[in-house]
């Protein structure tokens, strides 16, 4: 066989190998599933003791299907076809008379869920590149293999509804404690663990009693809840899948089959080709800085405020060691507690946490400089005084070392005109809240240094963000796109509009957050310096100033647009919407992304959509602001 290896031991075990030839991890393609079709034939004809699947990549398990082949489903029928096609050889799989295994070490995503989740027992390796998800709602689809039908079996339905609808995946320690997986072992047992556990005969664990009435006669109760959940984040006219995963388990048993014009309409929604689409923008980010062997051990952090804290913490999560400087240790106390606390939540190990507290250093006299690898100022928006600071940070830095500059509105041509190497200087620009925000802006001056610029993305894609190239210009893309998005919804509220109905309008759209909510949570006093300076000097909204001049500044202060409690914003209920207030707010952005896209600030159409959805929010469904514009044409 092309992908497959069979081997059988000594000891009567059969072991299966899915190497997928010239890939460098396996996908579930037409052809892989064939070549596991005649796998279970020979198996068939001479059953073994037993069967372990395993994966002969170190990258993982199985990714998924084949996401090129997804994309040319263009008929119903092929779409039919997709889903019979795993979920009749899964079928087989969970019926064989042997006991089967799947040993998981590494992502198992999508159908590799699925094929694990047909073994009679799923053994997983308890290492941190271990993650178990049906990430399909992610793409506009669903899990159509088996997954509706037996990770609710598995986990409870309410448990296993929650991982569909979210596409959330879990660890190794997570999987086995829901019951996701029956055991969960080291690396260097993992061989002899999985022999002792296909042997055992040991039966898997019923539901406890509460959960079977949950997958039985309270199935329904069940079902309006996740809708509910749904409905929240959601809309049926955008997201369709969520709905469609709830329909299928609720009706037809996780059987997509049995409802093939769910099928249909899944399989041509605009939204699933768009999530698609963003899907392959997503790879395409992760693809920037892999030409360079730029590894990042230590990192240097100036400036402890609200964004330079959430640098150093996630650098410090990510198994960096980081020195963060300010002025005094006082200065950085309130980011030190700030980074424990999400550790805490990230982590949750009590040993992981203190790893990831020692890692984060506090540096007032800024020694961390001499020996870092990224050395990332990140004070506040003045010109002179981030010259100073980079002029004196170049002075100290190894050879080699990356100097960034997290500056979200100043040039870099202006900022580097003190240095002795100008061509050196990169803006690695973050977004707020760093831990959420998957996007980083890598921005290159006329005449950086093309290696320099490469060793930031590949610093980005190591801490786990998504890196995009923008060219040197005020507020790059992002902010430069949001900037006159807010001030528009602002000057509704000038208007008379409340800022629920703004806000309410947007989320109509399909935006994650409403314009009004985002400025409050960005800050008052940021959002006017940013439109000052990005917006061609046109007048403030009226509403923008008064709450500045009242030192209502948004959520830092507690009162904004919105008072805040507890982090979050205080609505009263939105007013009817205008039918046109939407286009009217979205309008701005979609002008200011076209006239970027021409001045090139990116290199294309692809990443300027890449860059608004992954920095922004714009709503994935669409596909992004200038493919969703072409579609409206």
């Amino acid at each position: 066989m092309k992908h497959w290896q069979l081997h059988r031991e000594t000891d009567g075990i059969a072991i299966a190998v899915l190497d997928r030839a010239g890939e460098s991890s396996n996908a579930l393609s037409a052809e892989v599933m064939a070549e596991f079709a005649q796998l279970l034939d020979q198996l068939e004809h001479e059953p073994p003791k037993g069967l372990i699947i395993r994966s002969g990549k170190p990258a993982g398990f199985i990714a998924g299907a084949d996401i090129d082949e997804f994309s040319q489903l263009d008929t119903p029928e092929k779409g039919r076809a997709l889903v019979a096609r795993g979920w009749h050889l899964f079928n087989r799989l969970a019926a064989v008379s042997y006991p089967t295994l799947a040993l998981v070490r590494g992502h198992c995503l999508g159908g590799g869920l699925e094929l694990a989740l047909a073994c009679r027992y799923l053994l997983v390796v308890d290492e941190p590149g271990t993650k178990l998800g049906l990430p399909e709602v992610m793409l506009g689809i669903f899990p159509g293999w088996g997954g509706m039908l037996r990770l609710p079996q598995r986990v409870g339905p309410a448990a296993g509804l929650e991982m569909m609808l979210s596409g959330r995946t879990v660890d190794a320690v997570k999987a086995r404690k829901m019951g996701l997986a029956d055991a969960c072992v080291p690396p260097r047992v993992m061989e002899v663990a999985a022999r002792q556990l296909l042997l055992s005969a040991t039966p898997r664990p019923a539901l406890p009693m509460l959960q079977q009435l949950l997958a039985g006669p309270l199935k329904a109760v069940v079902a309006s809840g996740a809708r509910k959940q749904v409905a929240k984040k959601a809309r049926p006219a955008h997201y369709p899948a969520p709905y469609a995963i709830i329909d299928l388990w609720q009706h037809h048993g996780g059987n997509a089959l049995a409802a093939p014009e769910i099928v249909d309409r899944i399989i041509a929604s605009p939204t699933a080709k768009n999530l698609l689409r963003v899907f392959r923008l997503q790879e395409r980010l992760k693809g920037f800085g892999k030409s360079a062997d730029f590894v990042a051990h230590r990192v240097h952090v100036v400036g402890a405020g609200v964004m330079g804290g959430e640098i150093a913490a996630w650098c410090a999560l990510r198994g960096l060691t980081v020195s963060l400087q300010d002025q005094t240790v006082e200065r950085i106390a309130p980011a030190i507690q700030r980074a424990q606390a999400l550790f805490a939540r990230k982590l949750r190990d009590p040993l992981k946490v203190r790893a990831a507290f020692d890692r984060l250093i506090p540096d007032p006299a800024g020694a961390g400089v001499a020996h870092a690898d990224v050395v990332i100022e990140a004070i506040f928006e003045n010109l002179e005084a981030k010259q100073a600071l980079l002029r004196a940070l170049e002075a100290r830095m190894k050879p080699g070392a990356i100097l960034a500059t997290n500056t979200s509105s100043l040039k870099l041509e202006d900022l580097r005109t003190v240095l002795a190497h100008p061509a050196r200087l990169v803006g690695i620009h973050f977004f707020n809240p760093v831990a959420l925000m998957p996007l980083v802006e890598v921005v290159a001056a006329e005449g950086a240094d093309p290696a320099m610029v490469q060793a930031a993305c590949a610093f980005v894609k190591q801490i786990d963000k998504l890196p995009l190239p923008v060219r040197s210009a005020p507020g790059f893309l992002v902010n430069a796109v949001l900037a006159p998005y807010m001030l528009a919804a602002m000057r509704a509220v000038d208007s008379g509009i409340s800022p629920e109905t703004v806000d309410a309008a947007m989320l109509a759209f399909g935006m994650p957050m409403g314009p009004i909510e985002l400025v409050d949570t960005v800050g008052l006093d940021i959002a006017l310096a940013a439109g000052r300076q990005l917006a061609d000097d046109a007048e403030a909204p009226a509403s923008l100033l008064q709450r500045v001049d009242a030192g209502h500044l948004g959520k830092k202060t507690g009162q904004g647009f919105y008072a805040w409690v507890d982090g979050r914003p205080q609505k009263s209920r939105a007013g009817p919407v205008p039918d046109d207030l939407a286009e009217k707010l979205i309008r701005p952005l979609l002008d200011r992304t076209q006239q970027l896209l021409a001045d090139h600030l990116v290199a294309d159409k692809d990443l300027a959509d890449a860059g608004v959805i992954f920095g922004t929010g714009f709503a994935p469904f669409t596909g992004g602001p200038l493919h969703w514009l072409e579609n409206l044409k």
